[in-house]
């Protein structure tokens, strides 16, 4: 990153609360404002609702009054048309006044047609008011009668034995209604949308669409039912496709089935909070653009400088030319920091000679322990030849000699596992292998299951005197003695529930000659229970089974181990 880049991430990080701040307070007016906006939608949706409770009310009232009149009581066709044509001209928004029968059929209305001129038995209103007996409001329906749209009232009739014996419909104009709603105090930006019971629109102020006497779109109606379902406002495209915050509500008893919808624009609602942002960005960014032309300024004069000063410096450093000197002076932090490089040359510049000294003693310290190591691994194996050499003099006769012989070759063999990591240590399997290689005939004849594991020196000894013993007798008298003989080698590494770790090795034998428990305990026996016990601190269990020799060893583990599984 240059200086420049880590000047204007400065600029921009002391900022960032400035901009949280913005954001903060912008984040706390939308919510405030969306809070009172959807108060304000849920206010007014349930004053147009009351509003048209109201009117439903007095309407039952006058319809409860003229259900009273004997022609429409009793059904006279004649006064009843005379009767209803008197009413209707002091009713505003009235289209239609219609009594009909039980069965649906025509008997007056306020046009004047005659008796059983059509029906409405198949009108869902009719139908839900005679089975009911309560007032019901209708759906936008074109009436027979009128041939307009109007949206029924229906008021039973009831004869002397109190039973529903036919309807008083009054039948209103949706324009009026919709007249009546827009005067109803609503804010001046505010949708109101009412639907029947079918899903069509009988008032939508504005009707900018003439949406009035359609059914409302999928989405429209989607987001009503939302609304309803959350009991609160919800954001939602109009009808005219404005988004809104839309709160609905569905009154209940005579107006069961309307839907009431009052949406309030959102732009409209957020206009002063949305100029406040666009001027608060604007001042953001007109206020970051001269912070950075600023720190850029000031940082070429105060900075650029002396830093320009201290890299030329540390090339001339990095070359080796550790004479080489910043020159910043002052109290200033750029001359405190070049002080101090330069110091550090100085210094790094008296002790160079004794540190390349140092570095060509190290290096023939090394050379000298390199030869000192393969001279002793030299004079070891000398040492063992010797051994060797005498073993074969022995008074024990030829096998006694072959057995000591082959004790100290296998001595030898782990003592150059041990050569080969400077005496560090070796892995489990190579000790292993180190003596059971030579009579691996297949790929099934042996196998070596088990995760890999480094093991101390002394460990390794142990262990490969141990695995010598095992192979020698396996060798003449067991699974390595024949073709069909079978060996297996599990080992695994577990917890022994105190904090440490212990290794469990299992010698398995199969398919040998068959075995038999010894009557003694032979010397190769002792040298693998005592060398376990004495060196390790562990336990060797021999078990002579008929199929084969099964020796399991279980040993504590001083270190944790290196434990690679594949």
């Amino acid at each position: 990153m240059t200086l420049t880049s880590r000047i204007v991430a400065l600029v921009v990080l002391a900022l960032v609360p400035a901009i949280a701040v913005q954001s903060f307070n912008e984040h706390a007016l939308r919510s405030a404002r969306e809070d009172a906006v959807t108060a304000s939608a849920m206010r007014n949706a349930r004053a147009v609702a009351e509003d048209l409770t109201q009117f439903a009310s007095g309407m039952r009232q006058l319809l409860d009054i003229l259900a009273e009149a004997p022609f429409i009581r009793d059904q006279e066709a004649a006064g009843c048309t005379s009767f209803l044509r008197s009413i209707i001209r002091k009713l505003s928004g009235a289209k239609i006044l219609i009594v009909a029968d039980a069965k649906g059929q025509l008997v007056c209305n306020s046009l004047g047609m005659e008796r059983g001129a059509y029906s409405i038995a198949d009108r869902t209103y009719f139908q839900k008011a005679m089975q009911s007996g309560v007032p019901v409001i209708g759906e936008y329906v074109v009436g027979r009668g009128s041939r307009v749209p109007t949206i029924q009232f229906a008021y039973p009739i009831r004869d002397s034995s109190d039973r529903s014996s036919g309807l008083l419909i009054f039948g209103f104009d949706p324009a009026w209604l919709g007249e009546r709603l827009a005067h109803a105090g609503l804010p001046k930006d505010a949708a109101v949308t009412v639907t029947d019971r079918s899903g069509t629109i009988i008032v939508q102020n504005p009707d900018l669409g003439s949406w009035v006497g359609q059914t409302m779109p999928a989405a429209f109606a989607s987001g009503l039912d939302r609304a309803s379902t959350l009991g609160s406002a919800v954001e939602m495209p109009g009808l005219n496709g404005i988004r809104r915050i839309t709160s609905v509500v569905r009154p209940d008893g005579a107006l069961d089935g309307m839907t009431v919808a009052v949406g309030l624009a959102r732009d409209t609602a957020f206009a002063d909070i949305d100029a406040a942002t666009r001027r608060g960005v604007i001042l953001i960014f007109l206020g970051t653009l001269v912070a950075i032309v600023a720190a850029l300024i000031g940082g070429r004069v105060f900075i650029r400088k002396p830093v320009r000063r201290l890299l030329k410096a540390s090339r001339a450093w990095r070359s080796g030319q550790l004479f080489a000197r910043s020159g910043l002076t002052g109290r200033s932090e750029f001359g405190q920091l070049g002080q101090a490089f330069d110091a550090m040359a100085a210094t790094l510049e008296k002790h160079e000679d004794g540190l390349r000294a140092e570095l060509e003693r190290t290096r023939s310290l090394q050379e000298q322990q390199v030869t000192m190591m393969h001279e002793l691994n030299h004079r070891v194996k000398n040492t063992l030849a010797t051994v060797q050499s005498l073993a074969r003099q022995s008074r024990g006769g030829e096998e006694q000699a072959a057995q000591f012989e082959g004790r100290i070759l296998a001595l030898s063999k782990t003592h150059d596992l041990l050569t080969r990591d400077d005496w560090t240590g070796a892995p489990l399997r190579a000790v292993l292998e180190n003596e059971l290689s030579p009579y691996r005939s297949s790929a099934d004849h042996m196998e070596l299951v088990g995760p890999d594991i480094d093991l101390p020196p002394r460990y390794v000894l142990a262990l490969g005197m141990t695995a010598h013993e095992l192979t020698t007798n396996a060798a003449k008298y067991g699974a390595l003695s024949g073709s069909q003989g079978r060996l297996s080698v599990i080992w695994r590494v577990t917890e022994d529930g105190m904090g440490g770790r212990r290794l469990e090795i299992e010698w398995r034998e199969r398919g040998g000659p068959a075995v038999a428990q010894p009557k003694r305990r032979g010397f190769g026996t002792r040298l693998i229970t005592g060398g376990i016990a004495r060196e390790l601190a562990g336990s060797v269990e021999l078990d002579f089974q008929a199929e084969g020799l099964r020796c399991r060893i279980d040993v504590p583990i001083e270190t944790a181990p290196t434990v690679r599984f594949h």
